[in-house]
């Protein structure tokens, strides 16, 4: 069984984007909400800081979309390359 690239890089996309932008949202309501979450992903995403303001909130939305996407894509990729080499094993 194959993998489609486009759907998992897709799918894996928007749901870390969606989980950074509501953990992002929940801080600002709630200080301490997420607050160790969110400085982890400051120390991984350049130009992202963990402060309660919807401008780093959209951009940790943004960093967390494409970094999923990418990770989504190659997860993808990679499960459809070795699938392949098994089964001709």
């Amino acid at each position: 069984m194959r993998l489609n690239v486009t759907a998992i890089a897709t799918s894996s996309a928007l749901l870390w984007a969606v989980a950074m932008f509501l953990t992002g949202l929940a801080n600002m309501i709630w200080p301490t909400y997420g607050q160790d979450f969110l400085q982890v992903m400051d120390s991984i995403y350049p130009g992202y800081e963990a402060t309660a303001s919807f401008g780093q909130v959209i951009v940790g939305s943004l960093y967390a979309l494409v970094d999923a996407a990418v990770a989504g894509a190659a997860f993808a990729w990679l499960y459809n390359l070795l699938a392949a080499r098994s089964s001709t094993a």
